[in-house]
């Protein structure tokens, strides 16, 4: 058996290139060699056909684990026949927050009253006041948090405490994709991060932060080890079958009423969670591939 593991061209963060480097570990150790690319060099290799060049060895590699979010060169790759961990539509659904708010409130998945933000298409078009004075009203209290659709480690998530803050937040992301949803002030700079693998949870931590509303380990927030219970090991079955994943990332809010579901991450770094709690997540997601491929 062999794979390859892909890395987006442009990221330097070291715990990005620490989840191939860990992978890569973990599968020699099961006896499966694996190369690391980026997804450079698979899009720029591409024939006459519209394929690109690693299609040539489809019969080389087994499986690939998709560590990008690009979603051209995961479809080309899946174009070409070859199994990718995750799946080109499972990643393209978790990369977008408001259409995996949209899919997974259709199964019943608690999560914050969320609406989306109309996209506009000129800079220099004034903000839509009207619709804008909906949203308001229909989320019905302050503070609002204001995502980018596409945005991974906290950055692209904002906070409004008044009117004021929101026209401006607003104004600055209006020609992104994005949404405004209801604060949860119960857990302000406090969740759960989980990671799963092939629908069960396999490591959960509490992230807290002292200073920022985002718990996020990489914006200076702390964590620790937090207990499975049956609650987080059903929201992550739901989520597996619901966007059919085999690896995953889930946050989750302490609501009044139980978890709320914050966001899944198809490509959820595991270094942090794997040093806070002792868990081997790369040996598990390997573990799983290597099945998966044998079953299939």
């Amino acid at each position: 058996m062999r794979g390859f593991i892909v890395n987006n061209a442009y990221s330097r963060l070291n715990t990005a290139l620490n989840q191939s480097q860990r992978l890569k570990y973990e599968f020699e150790k099961l006896g499966v060699e694996t190369d690391v690319v980026t997804s450079a060099g698979i899009i720029s290799s591409i024939d006459d056909k519209g394929i690109p060049s690693v299609g040539k060895y489809s019969e080389k590699y087994d499986f690939c684990v998709y560590l990008d979010k690009d979603k051209y060169a995961s479809r080309l790759l899946e174009k070409c026949g070859i199994r990718l961990f995750n799946t080109a539509e499972a990643i393209e659904t978790c990369d977008d927050k408001m259409l995996t708010h949209i899919i997974l409130s259709e199964h019943g998945v608690n999560m914050p009253f969320t609406v989306p933000g109309l996209l506009c298409y000129t800079p220099e078009t004034p903000l839509n006041l009207s619709y804008l004075n909906r949203v308001e009203h229909a989320i019905g209290q302050y503070p609002i948090i204001i995502k980018e659709c596409y945005g991974s480690l906290g950055k692209q998530v904002y906070k409004a405490d008044n009117r004021e803050q929101l026209l401006k937040i607003a104004n600055c992301v209006k020609c992104k994709p994005h949404l405004f949803q209801k604060c949860v002030n119960s857990t302000i700079g406090r969740d759960v991060r989980v990671i799963a693998v092939g629908g069960n949870p396999v490591a959960a931590m509490m992230r807290k932060s002292e200073t920022d509303f985002r718990s996020n380990i990489e914006l200076g927030g702390t964590a620790e080890i937090y207990e499975i219970n049956g609650e987080i090991v059903q929201l992550c079955k739901t989520v597996e079958k619901t966007l059919k994943l085999d690896y995953f990332g889930i946050d989750l809010l302490f609501a009044p009423e139980g978890f709320s579901v914050c966001e899944i991450n198809s490509n959820a770094f595991f270094g942090g969670i794997e040093k806070v709690t002792g868990v081997n997540v790369a040996k598990a997601y390997a573990q799983h591939i290597c099945e998966s491929i044998k079953i299939e």
